[in-house]
């Protein structure tokens, strides 16, 4: 994930000044807390979350295909 470094603020900030986080996700799309100086949580958009929540019926299907194909030996052993 690329991080914008404009979307960067430390937990103490976001603890005392929480209207600047909204306020980042409402101009960038996103905000990232840091704590002790490595990114820790992701403040995003609720609309945001919803939509990368569910996956594509497409990427499930190539997932599951590359799964099968991977392990193609067990499940074979399975189904005898």
């Amino acid at each position: 994930m690329m991080v914008n470094t404009k979307n960067l603020i430390s937990i103490t900030e976001a603890n005392q000044n929480f209207s600047r986080v909204a306020r980042m996700v409402d101009e960038n799309g996103a905000a990232v807390i840091l704590k002790n100086n490595v990114p820790r949580y992701l403040v995003v958009e609720f609309g945001q979350a919803e939509a990368v929540q569910y996956a594509d019926d497409e990427d499930v299907m190539a997932i599951s295909r590359r799964l099968a194909k991977r392990n193609r030996e067990a499940y074979e052993e399975l189904a005898k």
